[in-house]
């Protein structure tokens, strides 16, 4: 299996850096791909996570939004997951919806230079 995740091992799980060497051999489907990244957890750890992701994906030619950042601290009250882990957290989700929002407005941009 190709490396192209440069060592993401380190602060990425080993799915998530599974699919991205997968998906990045020969044709590598990430190339010039809009993204945006969330994470959730406790401590700094997503912070960490998505910062190693952003260098990780120069290597895959991705292309991340810069804002709105968004790391949830997953751990902390009020409950942000239900027991089943569903988002209950209304906060939460409205700040989801503007990283969605912005990733959309960056995908417009994007496509229109094409």
């Amino acid at each position: 299996m190709p490396n192209f995740s440069h060592d993401a091992q380190l602060v990425q799980s080993s799915p998530l850096k599974n699919a991205l060497d997968w998906a990045s051999r020969g044709k590598n489907c990430w190339a010039d791909k809009p993204a945006a990244i969330v994470s959730a957890g406790g401590g700094f750890g997503g912070g960490r996570s998505q910062y190693h992701l952003r260098q990780v994906g120069v290597f895959l030619d991705l292309h991340f939004i810069n804002k709105p950042e968004l790391f949830v601290q997953a751990f902390q009250q009020p409950p942000k997951f239900d027991s089943d882990g569903n988002l209950i957290d209304a906060e939460i989700r409205e700040r989801i919806k503007q990283v969605l929002l912005s990733l959309q407005a960056f995908t417009l941009r994007v496509q229109k230079k094409d």
